[in-house]
């Protein structure tokens, strides 16, 4: 009999979807973060292209697809607190997905235990 013949218990089968689980909001958790990172990095150039600009240089913002007049020092503020509030949700994510990491250790530890018993016999 091969050890796929072996049916799981409920409480086994309820941790490996568990762990399923956990997997995929670990794929969420990256993938956000991620963005926020390549969201943080856009933000980053246009801070740095906009402080470079003289004081009296026109700038526009983008609405939509619209471009509209602006101020260079309203745009400079808008962009610092945008820098302020991606970094808190990126470290937010990067919290998030050091628990959700520790958590899938344990399971998948806690699964072995269970599976190593029964490959043994």
């Amino acid at each position: 009999m091969s050890s796929r013949d072996v049916s799981l218990s409920p409480q086994l089968q309820e941790q490996l979807l568990r762990l399923q689980q956990l997997q995929q909001m670990l794929q969420v958790i990256i993938s956000q973060r991620q963005q926020l990172e390549l969201e943080s990095s856009e933000n980053d150039r246009a801070l740095g292209q906009l402080e470079k600009m003289p004081d009296d240089g026109q700038v526009y913002k983008s609405i939509g697809s619209l471009l509209i007049k602006s101020e260079k020092k309203k745009l400079l503020d808008e962009l610092r607190e945008k820098k302020e509030l991606i970094a808190t949700r990126i470290r937010v994510l990067t919290k998030q997905q050091s628990r959700t990491e520790e958590r899938l250790k344990e399971l998948q530890q806690e699964i072995q235990e269970k599976i190593k018993p029964s490959s043994e016999i």
